[in-house]
């Protein structure tokens, strides 16, 4: 029997098979991209969540730190249970965090002060690692700058404007109480004991808020924004500056940031119509209440024991004192003094015989628009705490400041030598850390730096 013919020539067959073959591979081809595109999304997903996850480790590192510096202001023996530590220096590790799909973390922290005296402010370093199996470890370091949440964590501060006008002003720090024990002797400031933390900032973002002058800073200048304008014979400078250098330019921050909130004056105390020549009984607390109080003359008034002073007038002058008249506040007796109008003390001013300025107290109470003005003049030794931030403050002279100030503006006149108390930087009742400044540390110097001591643990 005859075979029917078939219905395509052999070598059109042979050409729908290559056709077909190439369909095939381009098929293939397609679907292996298609593959290797969502093995690297995956990867590079898994990467950001990696890089995601380990900052947050490394913060949350930093916080507990945080957290042991607080328990340990607040006494409390265990906290820093759990960390290696070495003089100031402490340390630890935390591991075994699990994010599924066989993902670990690990963090590293490492605390450079553990035991901070007045203004200090201690570093803790963090480092994160993440882990994940086919994809290279990821790691993140922050670094965290601490200080202290007190009225006087810095020894000048201003709202708006700080201005030095004298030709030979100085900015230095001693702590009058190192140990942090109000029953041991204070330490008087002299030059053996001074210390380069004298920290003068502003919160102020506008150009011009913070002139240095001619003034010499032995510590730190902070703004909210601009850099600070120095004179031709000013000067930022610290012990680790190097000689010839005049602004040191890791003595300077323009990242300030602070909370001033106003304080009230006490709604207690005896009323009295007029104050004789002494207040208080020595060794005794208390309370008084007064419209205001002028001092003219030689007229002069001595504190005795611990007392509190409410100037209820809230305009005009609250206190005057001129003349050759003066406030006396003998040595073991003290003095604090709430006032919402405006202050003013010159002539013999105030003799505070006290070594440790927290001694003699100003709380500026006043919520007006207008604010109020507060005056301190003399030429010798004033050892005084300031704070009145909604006030322009004016200090005039050229004997020695001690202590600390806040105010709304503040203009030193004069050739005073301000000398900040880092003892006032644990003023109060509670006086907890917060963060200072905080950044990544991102530069392959900074990383290598910080990665040698997180070597071997």
């Amino acid at each position: 029997m005859r075979r029917p013919p078939s219905s395509l020539p052999r070598t059109a067959r042979g050409a729908v098979l290559i056709v077909a073959l190439l369909i095939t591979a381009l098929i293939a081809v397609a679907l292996g991209s298609y593959l290797t595109l969502n093995l690297s999304t995956a990867r590079l997903a898994r990467q950001s969540y990696q890089q995601g996850t380990s900052f947050h480790l490394a913060e949350a590192g930093a916080e507990e730190a945080v957290w042991s510096f607080n328990q340990a202001n607040a006494r409390n023996a265990a906290a820093w249970a759990g960390w290696s530590t070495e003089n100031a220096t402490a340390w630890r590790k935390f591991a075994g965090f699990d994010f599924g799909g066989n993902t670990m973390g690990s963090i590293k922290v490492y605390v450079n002060n553990t035991s901070p005296a007045g203004a200090e402010k201690p570093t803790v370093v963090a480092m994160a690692v993440v882990e994940s199996p086919g994809t290279p470890p990821t790691t993140r370091m922050v670094s965290v700058t601490l200080s202290r949440r007190s009225y006087f964590a810095n020894g000048i501060v201003a709202k708006n404007t700080l201005r030095f006008s004298g030709l030979n002003t100085s900015v230095d720090s001693w702590n009058s109480d190192p140990d942090n024990d109000a029953a041991t002797a204070p330490v008087p400031y002299s030059e053996a004991v001074r210390r380069d933390n004298g920290g003068i900032a502003t919160l102020a973002v506008e150009s011009s808020s913070m002139l240095v002058n001619q003034a010499h800073i032995w510590g730190y200048v902070a703004t909210g924004g601009p850099e600070p304008e120095v004179g031709v014979q000013g000067s930022i400078r610290g012990a680790d500056t190097a000689e010839g250098v005049r602004i040191d330019p890791a003595r300077v921050s323009t990242d300030f940031v602070a909370d001033l909130p106003l304080v009230t004056a006490p709604v207690d105390g005896t009323l009295l119509e007029k104050v004789g020549d002494t207040l208080g009984t020595e060794g005794v607390a208390s309370k008084w209440r007064v419209p205001s109080i002028t001092l003219t003359g030689n007229k002069t008034l001595t504190i005795f024991g611990y007392v509190t002073l409410i100037l209820t007038a809230s305009t005009g002058s609250s206190l005057d004192v001129t003349g050759n008249a003066s406030v006396i506040i003998p040595d073991g007796s003290s003095l604090v003094v709430y006032v919402e109008g405006d202050a003013k003390i010159a002539g013999n001013g105030l003799a505070n015989a006290n070594r440790r300025p927290v001694s003699c107290q100003f709380w500026g109470t006043s919520t007006s628009l207008a604010g109020q003005s507060i005056q301190i003049a003399g030429n010798g030794a004033l050892k005084s705490v300031i704070y009145a931030p909604n006030a322009d403050v004016k200090i005039n002279g050229n004997g020695e400041v001690m202590g600390a100030v806040v105010a709304r503006d503040l203009t030193f006149t004069g050739n005073a030598a301000f000398h900040y108390d880092e003892s006032l930087a644990n003023f109060g009742d509670n006086t907890p850390f917060g963060i200072n400044r905080w950044r990544e540390l991102t530069t392959a110097e900074e990383r290598a730096r910080w990665s040698r001591v997180f070597t071997g643990w």
